[in-house]
C-alpha cells in the first residue's frame, strides 16, 4: 500500500469524511430492505425497536482500524455474530450517541474518555425489528478493553482499509420466510462478517468512500 493510499484510510482522512454525516437524515432510507425491496413490507413496519451502535475507528496514524465484536452464543438476538458495539436505545438515554457510549463501555469496557464522536449515519433498519443509530466515532490508542463475557465473546480490529474495499464486499443469500433473503457478507480471515453490521459497512463505504 503506498503512501496516497494509506492515508486514504487514516483516521484523520476518516474524520473529514465523516463530519459531513450529521444528523437528522431526513432523505435517506437504508436497511436489510436495500438488497431485499420484494421484502419492504416485512422489513419497515410499525413497532421498530431503537437502537444505536458504535463505529469506532481507532487511530493508528496512517493506517486506522475498526472495532468490531463477537456476540456470545448466549445471546437470545443475533447471538454469535460479528457486531458493532451497541445496543437498543434505553427511555433514560438523551440520544443514540450517549446510548452508543453507554453500551460500547458496557461490552467492551471502552470508555467515553477515548471515543470522539463526529458523526452519525442514516439509521438502519433490520429484518429483526430494530432501527439502528450508527455512530461515527475516533478512538484514541491507549485503552485496554475488558469484554464483557455475557454479551460479548471477543473484540478485535479490522483495517478500515479492508472493509472500505468494494472488492471485499460480497452479496450472499439464505431462504427467509420461504423467500431467498440477500446480504453482504465480508469475510476477514476466520472472522464472517454478514448480514446487518456489513450491510451497515456498505453503506459506510457508498455515504463516504464511493
Amino acid at each position: 500500500m503506498d503512501i496516497a493510499t494509506r492515508r486514504h484510510f487514516s483516521a484523520e482522512d476518516f474524520r473529514s469524511r465523516a463530519e459531513r454525516e450529521q444528523a437528522p437524515h431526513t432523505d435517506a432510507d437504508y436497511g436489510d430492505h436495500s438488497l431485499n425491496p420484494d421484502l419492504r413490507h416485512l422489513i419497515v413496519r410499525e413497532g421498530l425497536r431503537d437502537a444505536a451502535v458504535l463505529i469506532p475507528v481507532v487511530d493508528h496514524g496512517e493506517e486506522a482500524s475498526v472495532i468490531l465484536t463477537k456476540r456470545t452464543e448466549k445471546l437470545r438476538r443475533h447471538s454469535g455474530q460479528i457486531a458493532f458495539p451497541g445496543g437498543a436505545i434505553d427511555a433514560t438515554d438523551p440520544t443514540p450517541e450517549f446510548a452508543a457510549l453507554r453500551e460500547t463501555e458496557e461490552e467492551i469496557g471502552l470508555g467515553p474518555e477515548f471515543v470522539e464522536v463526529i458523526g452519525r449515519m442514516p439509521d438502519y433498519i433490520t429484518g429483526s425489528g430494530f432501527r439502528i443509530a450508527p455512530v461515527l466515532s475516533i478512538v484514541r490508542p491507549g485503552f485496554v478493553l475488558t469484554i464483557n463475557e455475557d454479551e460479548v465473546d471477543d473484540a478485535f480490529e479490522v483495517p478500515l482499509s479492508f472493509l472500505m474495499d468494494p472488492a471485499n464486499h460480497s452479496r450472499d443469500s439464505r431462504i427467509w420466510q420461504e423467500k431467498e433473503r440477500f446480504f453482504y457478507a465480508m469475510p476477514f480471515g476466520d472472522r464472517h462478517i454478514w448480514g446487518v453490521t456489513a450491510g451497515i459497512i456498505r453503506t459506510l463505504y457508498e455515504r463516504l468512500y464511493a
